[in-house]
């Protein structure tokens, strides 16, 4: 019985040592997502007792820290002032201040301009903590129903339309789970999107207003997504998460169908420079199962 009193009493120092806050050292402290409560205990001491914080928007964090009743000095890191800024941080953690990032909610760093200020304190060797908590893309990963073994982090996709497909094309074969992050306004033309590019049948689970009162999620699918939001407004930020493609799929799919009808007549012609052009096409057709005209026709355009 002792030894594991020694045992908790040594775990305890332990954390006490680590929870100490180190001159000199940015530390990236998760903030809520929705739900005040959901900020540790931990962020709450890195909060109180660093020199300066670091935020997306000095407004919203004075009102986070308000309800807490801190009173540690703000400044403003974001988006479009981010590298002088940097500079100016890393320029104060290296005379020996300490420093805690947050963004508006959430994990900063993470689809957030922290990432350029954990890469500048990692090229001037300025020491780098993380105090983990809130993460919107995996509470949401957590709630799909979705597998959660492997998936991948796609973020905001472009505004810019033709971006916003060209990035889904890449996706369309991807096996693992994604996770999005979208406005409310550009929902509909995103399900719209995935519609095209994965089907309606694609499984999706749509996740909104997480930790906060009016918190939804729906598991549905691409399809029905897209049918529910033709007669519904989407409200608040969402956290959309997609089913990857079935790998049963990749088995039974040709090797040419991720060729365009040219890039596949190419193949042929650079597999075998003797090859005639006609040649190639009869084979593309009768591989495709199309008329050779039609082979012939997408070759010359």
């Amino acid at each position: 019985m002792s030894s594991i009193k020694n045992l908790d009493y040594e775990a305890a120092m332990e954390n006490t040592e680590k929870n100490q806050i180190v001159g000199g050292t940015l530390y990236l402290v998760a903030t809520p997502i929705g739900n005040l409560e959901d900020l540790s205990a931990r962020a709450l001491k890195i909060l109180s007792g660093v020199d300066f914080v670091a935020a997306e928007d000095t407004r919203n964090s004075a009102k986070l820290l308000s309800c807490f009743d801190i009173h540690t000095p703000l400044i403003s890191y974001f988006e479009h002032n981010k590298r002088m800024r940097g500079e100016e941080i890393a320029s104060k953690l290296l005379k020996g201040q300490s420093c805690a990032l947050i963004t508006d909610a959430g994990t900063p760093a993470i689809s957030d301009p922290g990432e350029d200020l954990v890469r500048l304190c990692g090229e001037k060797g300025i020491p780098v903590i993380s105090v983990p908590g809130c993460c919107a893309a995996i509470t949401a990963l957590t709630l799909s129903g979705l597998p959660t073994g492997r998936f991948c982090f796609e973020g905001f996709l472009s505004t810019v339309k033709n971006e916003r497909r060209e990035r889904l094309e890449t996706l369309r074969t991807e096996e693992r789970t994604m996770i999005l992050y979208e406005a409310p306004h550009k929902l509909r033309n995103t399900l719209d999107d995935l519609l095209e590019t994965f089907g309606a049948e694609r499984k999706l689970s749509l996740c909104r207003e997480l930790t906060k009162r009016n918190e939804e999620t729906m598991r549905t699918t691409v399809g029905g997504a897209v049918e529910y939001y033709k007669e519904n407004n989407p409200r608040g930020e969402y956290v959309l998460i997609l089913e990857g493609r079935d790998p049963k799929e990749r088995q039974n799919e040709v090797w040419w169908a991720e060729l365009s009808i040219p890039e596949h007549v190419q193949h042929y012609l650079d597999a075998d420079p003797s090859m005639k052009r006609l040649d190639a096409v009869k084979l593309v057709a009768k591989e495709r199962g199309v008329g050779r005209n039609e082979v012939y026709d997408a070759v010359m355009k």
